[in-house]
């Protein structure tokens, strides 16, 4: 595997730390300069906004109309997938558990609260899943509709030819132009986030920044706690006993690779070969592994909660167990089931903001994105780790709990020779 420089891993989250500071700066010592700079940060917020709605409807519809057709190992599939939303669950109801005891933001900021209008479940799950009109899905209001309506085209194509099809690959041929056009406008972020962070200190003071430093800190060390608590359990469960000590032993390397790397796709190579050296099976780690670095967001997971809850905080909205109870539940889905979608983490972003904080768009997304790229190596090293782990429990359903055993018997009778 190709090694990237530290500049190209970690450039991007550089000059968006310097825009970030700066514009703090700027803001708490010369607020009547921060105040004009707020028009560099709605360029940004607008680009973005711009973009995502044709970037989710694209993406989504491409993967689908363009995957392999539906033969595949079910049992793996299945078993895999559950696994990747019991373990996002359990993420996600750990960092809230953190955060009740560890606030991350229990100081207002804004001076008005948000009211998050109440629905009837009914309507909650119809608003949520539809719109009755086309045209209300093309809206950054809109995304988990749009995402509905996406998946059921995409399937659409499939049962017209899938792949093969001229709308298959228009699908994925607009989707790539996209991708191209949203990396060209994030060398603007570091720019963007400037004057958006210049603004938004001058107007709400220099409380904003001690509440971001508390979250970092928070966030970053639970990341590690969770994986020296629940990995363990995780690989005990999946490999019986020693598997913890297995696990252990193999763990750091897809660990430090994701973590200098912030890529979970770039640590399949190394989780490959310490599966096979852990003697997880190729039906297994063909499956679990590429699909986990899509699908299984640990960390993501984690952040998403850290992010409501955060926003929850700056706009003074009391976290009632019912917004928490959904605020979960997306956390799970947007960790899952909208990783794997190009630029998936901001979608999953939006999709948080536009339940929580509708009229307040412009200012919740902006700071969950930020949020999003700051916790990105920690999050990043608990998802591709977490995949290598979670192939220990997707072994024990397919081919019996006692594989490991088999395997260690098995390096002993050799060592023995």
């Amino acid at each position: 595997m190709e090694k990237k420089s530290f500049f190209k891993t970690y450039g991007f989250v550089f000059f968006m730390l310097i825009g970030i500071i700066a514009g703090c700066a700027v803001g708490w010592l010369k607020p009547e300069l921060g105040s004009k700079l707020e028009p560099l940060g709605t360029i940004f917020i607008n680009l973005m906004f711009c973009i995502v709605v044709p970037l989710v409807f694209f993406s989504i519809s491409s993967a689908v109309a363009n995957a392999n057709g539906a033969k595949r190992a079910g049992k793996v599939m299945g078993v895999t997938i559950g696994t990747f939303f019991v373990t996002a669950a359990i993420a996600a109801i750990f960092m809230y558990i953190i955060v009740l005891i560890f606030p991350i933001a229990d100081k207002q900021v804004v001076e008005e609260s948000v009211e998050v209008t109440g629905l009837g479940f009914a309507d909650m799950v119809i608003n949520f899943f539809t719109k009755p009109d086309f045209s209300e899905l093309l809206s950054r209001r809109a995304i988990l509709p749009l995402i509905v309506f996406a998946v059921l085209f995409g399937f659409g194509v499939q049962a017209a030819g899938g792949k093969e099809t001229l709308t298959a690959k228009i699908l994925d041929d607009v989707t790539n132009c996209i991708m191209k056009m949203m990396k060209i406008v994030t060398y603007y972020a570091p720019i963007g986030f400037f004057g958006f962070f210049a603004s938004l200190v001058a107007a709400y003071g220099p409380d904003l920044i001690g509440q971001y430093s508390k979250t970092l800190i928070i966030y970053y060390i639970v990341c590690f706690v969770y994986m020296f608590i629940f990995f363990p359990i995780y690989a005990r469960f999946g490999g019986g006993k020693g598997g913890a000590k297995v696990m252990f032993k193999h763990l750091f390397r897809p660990a430090a690779v994701s973590f200098g790397t912030c890529s979970s796709v770039a640590t399949i190579p190394t989780n490959m070969d310490v599966a096979e050296e852990t003697g997880i099976s190729k039906e297994v780690t063909n499956v679990v592994l590429p699909m986990g670095a899509t699908m299984h967001m640990d960390g993501s997971a984690m952040s998403a909660i850290v992010k409501v809850l955060f926003l929850f905080g700056f706009f003074g909205i009391d976290a009632a167990p019912g917004k928490i109870i959904l605020a979960i539940v997306i956390a799970v889905f947007s960790s899952v089931a909208m990783s794997g979608i190009p630029g998936g983490g901001g979608t999953g972003e939006l999709v948080l903001c536009s339940v929580f904080f509708p009229d307040q768009l412009a200012v919740a997304f902006p700071i969950a994105l930020a949020l999003g790229n700051l916790v990105d190596p920690p999050a990043t090293m608990v998802n591709a780790a977490g995949d290598y782990v979670a192939s220990f429990i997707v072994e024990r359903f397919v081919n019996g709990k006692d594989w490991l055993q088999k395997k260690l018997r098995k390096d002993a009778e050799i060592e023995v020779k």
